[in-house]
């Protein structure tokens, strides 16, 4: 069994993003600016939020952080978000979900400007990922796909079993997995909480991308031996070994499914730091292309 490790990925790119900043800083060129819009004191969108925003600071990004009570109207996210879509400054923006229930979630991300939609989840960057045109690429399955470059584990030909049709992983990853590209070329099933004999499908698939937001869903008695597990969940559950009385878990039960796999991605530590990653390589992207089409 080899480890998947999104940290090691991450510290790689940010070394080579970094790179890159001081190379537009030659060229008087300012650095890339990520913004992020807060709503609310949920801990964990606090704690996603300054995980970025870190990031941000090692490479020499510029970043800013808007924050609103959870009483915050539609109106002032939409005149906030139109502000930033005007503003030459900043190059990506991304809402941290969830939102509070009295905001329409969907309407507030659609209301990006999709050159700035570092989150790639505007309809426009997901059609044109549909289509295989440039775009912003969700960001946890652009991570996943780097992940799967990274380790060379080969895709072509090989069952890909994605569980979980969020527009945020499972459907676009299930779309990237089937495109005729090298990391790729995988033949892909969608399943999800309706899917009948899911176990049937589970142990047939040569590689599994778990994201059905369920703690420990996956067992060892579900997976056929070598197989890939790419685990998207990450869950808190109780926990009488640690300070905090939590402990952090995926969709799969790690411990013992790691021993009959050939890749696993551990929770925490796996695939959400690729997502960061993908986050800030977007942001670059973005600044790549509206600083130096006004130079």
């Amino acid at each position: 069994m080899e480890l998947v490790d999104g940290k090691k990925l991450l510290a790689k790119v940010k070394l080579e993003l970094k790179s890159e900043v001081q190379k537009m800083a030659h060229s008087n060129l300012r650095p890339p600016h990520l913004s992020a819009i807060l709503v609310g004191d949920d801990p964990a969108s606090k704690t996603y939020i300054n995980a970025k925003i870190k990031s941000c600071e090692e490479i020499g990004f510029n970043s800013s952080v808007f924050k609103y009570s959870e009483n915050v109207s539609e109106t002032e996210l939409l005149n906030k978000i139109h502000e930033i879509n005007q503003s030459k400054e900043i190059d990506g923006l991304i809402v941290q979900l969830p939102l509070p229930k009295h905001i329409n979630s969907d309407f507030i991300t659609h209301s990006i400007d999709y050159k700035k939609d570092v989150d790639g989840f505007h309809p426009i960057n997901m059609g044109r990922m549909v289509l295989g045109l440039d775009c912003f690429v969700p960001a946890t399955p652009f991570g996943i796909m780097s992940l799967l470059e990274e380790y060379n584990i080969e895709t072509s030909g090989k069952s890909c079993l994605v569980i979980g049709r969020s527009h945020i992983v499972g459907t676009p990853v299930s779309i990237l997995m089937s495109r005729n590209k090298k990391r790729a070329n995988s033949t892909v099933t969608l399943a999800h909480s309706k899917t009948k004999n899911l176990t049937s499908l589970t142990k047939e698939a040569d590689i599994i991308i778990a994201a059905i937001g369920i703690p420990h869903f996956i067992k060892d008695t579900m997976v056929k031996k070598g197989c890939v597990i790419i685990d998207v969940g990450i869950h808190r559950v109780p926990s009488d070994k640690t300070k905090s009385g939590y402990r952090l878990v995926g969709d799969v039960d790690f411990d013992k499914v790691k021993e009959k796999v050939s890749f696993i991605t551990p929770v925490p530590g796996g695939v959400g730091p690729m997502t960061i990653a993908s986050l800030l390589k977007n942001t670059l992207f973005s600044a790549k292309k509206i600083i130096y089409s006004r130079t």
